[in-house]
């Protein structure tokens, strides 16, 4: 699932990782969309922009993991800024890692995972 505010990066990414082979199953422009198709989907991870317009993707990764049932996704935080701009905030949060938007991939999307301890 691919969680931000801005609907070109959404198509972009969906388009992106599925040509790689990943299934999305799911795109949300705010907490309560995602909330709403993580309940319903059940997806493995969840993309989260740090930054979703007026609302913090960080508090976002917090209730995807507590609110969405007994298998919650896990929590891979993006943004378009660096990992230094955020390092504190991300360290403390329930995400597994970060990726730049940047840097996005499903090759980095795994390595993240196989770094952090998931299949």
């Amino acid at each position: 699932m691919i969680v931000d505010d801005c609907p070109e990066f959404l198509r972009a990414a969906r388009s992106l990782l599925e040509g790689q082979g990943m299934t999305v199953v799911g795109v949300a422009s705010n907490g309560l969309q995602a909330l709403r198709q993580a309940r319903q989907f059940r997806p493995d991870v969840a993309l989260v922009d740090i930054d979703l317009g007026g609302e913090c993707g960080l508090e976002l990764a917090g209730r995807l993991r507590r609110e969405t049932g007994p298998s919650p996704p896990l929590v891979v935080l993006v943004s378009i800024h660096a990992e230094d701009d955020y390092a504190g905030m991300i360290e403390g949060s329930v995400a597994v890692g970060f990726l730049a938007k940047t840097d996005l991939s499903g090759n980095a999307i795994r390595a993240l995972l196989a770094e952090w301890g998931s299949p």
